[in-house]
C-alpha cells in the first residue's frame, strides 16, 4: 500500500527560514504549504485538507497563538507545533493551553523540528480508532467518547483536543484510583520533564472545569502523588 503523503502548513513571517524549512521538509517527503502572515495561514487551512501545523508565533496580521484558537474552533484533533523566539514559561503554558501539542523555540536545528514532529505523528499512528465498546466511558452523569473526543452532559456536547482526550481516558482507567504524575506524563507527553509537568496541570484545570456540573464527580489533586478521578456513581 502506497503510504499516504503528510500534508503540513507551515506559517513563518522570516522568508528565508521559510523557504529553507519548506524545502528541507519537502525533501523528507512532506507536502508543505508555506504562509507569510496568520491570516494566509488560516485561508489556507480552510481551503485544503492539513495533516499538521507549524506556527511561528510572532506573526503580522495575526500571530500563531490567534491562528490556532481558530484552528481549534474548527479542529481538535491536527496536531500544531509552535515556533517562537520566546523562551518564557508563560508562552509555553499559554501555548499548550489553547490546544498546540510542542513548542521549539528559535533558534532551532532543522533535525530536532523533524523529530518532534515525527514524535507527534507517531503518537497519532499508535493509538488507532479503537472499537466503540472500549472507548466509551460512563463518568457520573457524563457521556465520554474518547473516539469521537467529546464529553456530553445531558444536550451539551464538549469537544476536547487528542491530549484532554488522552489525559481523561487515563483518568477513566485509574476511575476512584490514583494516576501518579509521573504516568501520566510517561503515557501522554512520553516524558516526565518539569515543563511537561506544568503543562499537564493546565490541562487537568481545564478537565476539572469540563467535569464541574455533575457534583457527584470530582478530579483531585493527591500532592506529591498524582490525581484522581472520583464518581459516586
Amino acid at each position: 500500500m502506497e503510504k499516504k503523503t503528510i500534508h503540513l502548513l507551515l506559517a513563518e513571517d522570516d522568508r528565508n527560514l521559510g523557504n529553507l524549512l519548506k524545502n528541507y521538509l519537502d525533501a523528507k517527503g512532506y507536502q508543505t504549504t508555506l504562509c507569510h502572515n496568520g491570516q494566509e495561514a488560516i485561508d489556507a487551512f480552510s481551503k485544503q485538507p492539513v495533516d499538521f501545523c507549524i506556527l511561528d508565533i510572532m506573526m503580522p496580521v495575526k500571530d500563531g497563538f490567534t491562528v490556532a484558537k481558530e484552528i481549534r474552533l474548527r479542529d481538535k484533533k491536527t496536531p500544531i507545533l509552535f515556533l517562537t523566539a520566546k523562551s518564557m514559561q508563560e508562552d509555553k503554558l499559554k501555548g499548550f493551553e489553547i490546544g498546540g501539542d510542542d513548542y521549539l523555540t528559535k533558534p532551532f536545528s532543522m533535525e530536532e523540528l523533524l523529530v518532534r514532529m515525527q514524535a507527534i505523528l507517531r503518537r497519532l499512528e499508535d493509538h488507532p480508532k479503537p472499537s466503540q465498546d472500549e472507548t466509551t466511558f460512563a463518568i457520573g452523569a457524563y457521556t465520554f467518547d474518547v473516539h469521537r473526543q467529546t464529553l456530553r452532559f445531558g444536550k451539551n456536547e464538549q469537544k476536547l483536543t487528542s491530549k484532554e482526550t488522552g489525559l481523561l481516558k487515563l483518568l477513566c482507567t485509574h476511575v476512584n484510583d490514583v494516576l501518579t504524575r509521573s504516568e501520566a506524563l510517561t503515557e501522554i507527553w512520553n516524558n516526565d520533564s518539569y515543563f511537561n509537568a506544568r503543562s499537564m496541570d493546565v490541562y487537568i484545570v481545564k478537565l476539572r472545569k469540563y467535569l464541574k456540573q455533575d457534583p457527584t464527580v470530582g478530579l483531585i489533586n493527591v500532592h506529591g502523588v498524582g490525581f484522581k478521578l472520583v464518581t459516586n456513581t
